[in-house]
């Protein structure tokens, strides 16, 4: 499940619909829009949010050249696609840098928003950026919060400064002093969370902050809570004057309304989303590139960014050498899987090509990540000559690989089949002159079924 994934679906059949009108009247736009507002509101969209952006894409969308244009649709879309980018605060927002070290960095929320695994998730993003970090304990009421964090920091080798139950207010003070002498230039503090919000807790907050005059103060809030978000982020704001805010589990919230009405409602951008449960799952938020993912324009740029992550330079050479020369074996394809689950699986990727994203509830039942790690166990089950030379794979060797791999003969045939459309592709790619030019290399590829 993708954030929006609801949304984006209904805004596709919705301007889907309106494609088919080829000119457009005053009337249909305005019946278009009527939809679009109805499905804002399923997608959890505070009410009075959703209200104020139909109206602004309305004034715009009726205009006499709008009207008259020859692609009215595209018009709408482009309209349409410019006011989710400035609902979602327009520009990304970067995390503020302190002039003097260390950055102090401290984060709040709810408890159950996913708060100290978001801690530990921009701990090690930092790191990779080449920051020090250091994390802080401060929830000193969960049970075994304080283990969670030391735990969560062990795994990414990453310094975790606790005083046990102590005042969390005196922890940080000694925090900071700790960052100053191992010239750490990052503090990030997990503070206490509650279920709901109450008055100790955010004089606890207050305390914390007063002593420490941190650089960000960062609400961390599960995008599932929908629309109760924006009371959530109201309340934090009012008592803390927070910096920005994060969204936890957006994996698992098909629907999206806290994105589109935290900005508009408070003021304040999001900084971040968490798209998974692995501690990489971290992705900075760039409304420009959610707009387009929403509309089904796809996020080539984010895409970029995942296969920069996943994928080194060197490595990435190496492998298009070997597509230019058409000489990659059974091992590339184990790298190749290893790299698009570290971008999130087929599915993420898929859903940030554009022409794909909002028609891939459609496909859904035809993508399979788990095929991925079949064929890989394949391969596993494969000797080094067998990997590097495929053509070798005789009946007796391909039963011996199934039942090593604990899988059917045809699953085997399936993956080599596959292997070879794949080395074909990539021949008539190189040189599709020598194949009767594109199109006819297109129609080979897809079995002449056009």
């Amino acid at each position: 499940m993708a954030l929006f994934s609801g949304l984006s679906e209904r805004l596709n059949h919705i301007f889907s619909k309106m494609t088919k009108h080829g000119k457009l009247t005053a009337l249909e736009i305005k019946e278009a829009m009527r939809e679009i507002r109805i499905a804002l509101l399923e997608a959890d969209v505070n009410f009075s949010v959703a209200k104020n952006f139909i109206a602004k894409v309305s004034e715009l969308a009726v205009g006499e050249e709008i009207l008259k244009s020859l692609t009215p649709t595209q018009q709408v879309i482009k309209i349409v696609r410019d006011e989710l980018t400035s609902l979602m605060g327009g520009d990304n927002q970067k995390l503020e840098v302190a002039s003097k070290p260390p950055t102090i960095i401290m984060m709040c929320g709810l408890q159950g928003s996913g708060k100290t695994t978001m801690c530990g998730k921009l701990a090690l993003k930092l790191k990779k950026e080449g920051k020090k970090p250091l994390l802080v304990a401060c929830d000193v009421y969960r049970p075994a919060a304080i283990d969670q964090l030391k735990v969560l920091g062990k795994s990414i080798q990453i310094d975790v400064f606790e005083k046990g139950t102590q005042n969390p207010a005196k922890t940080v003070k000694q925090a900071v002093e700790y960052a100053n002498k191992f010239a750490l230039d990052t503090v990030i503090i997990d503070t206490a969370g509650r279920l709901q919000i109450d008055e100790k807790l955010m004089d606890e907050l207050k305390e914390i902050k007063k002593v420490v005059d941190p650089t960000e103060i960062l609400l961390v809030i599960d995008s599932m809570i929908g629309q109760e978000a924006v009371a959530v982020s109201t309340a934090f704001n009012d008592a803390l004057d927070i910096t920005g805010v994060v969204l936890t589990k957006v994996d698992g919230d098909s629907r999206g309304g806290a994105a589109l009405s935290i900005k508009a409602v408070m003021g304040k951008p999001i900084k971040f989303i968490g798209v998974g449960e692995k501690l990489t799952d971290l992705e900075p938020f760039y409304p420009d590139r959610m707009a387009s993912r929403i509309l089904g324009m796809g996020d080539v740029l984010t895409l970029i960014d995942k296969a920069q992550e996943a994928v080194d330079e060197e490595t990435a050479k190496e492998m298009e050498r070997k597509f230019r020369e058409n000489s990659f074996d059974l091992n590339d394809y184990i790298e190749q899987v290893n790299s698009l689950k570290k971008m999130g699986g087929i599915k993420s990727v898929l859903s940030m090509i554009p022409g794909i994203g909002g028609k891939l509830k459609q496909i859904e039942d035809q993508i399979d990540d788990k095929a991925l790690e079949k064929n890989k166990a394949i391969i596993q089950s494969m000797t080094t000559k067998e990997r590097m030379n495929p053509e070798i794979i005789n009946g007796s060797r391909r039963q011996r690989i199934a039942k090593g791999a604990g899988v059917q003969v045809s699953d085997v045939n399936q993956l080599i089949k596959q292997f070879n459309q794949s080395k074909e592709m990539m021949k008539m790619m190189k040189n599709p002159k020598a194949h009767g030019g594109k199109m006819a290399m297109m129609k080979k590829l897809m079995g002449g079924g056009f």
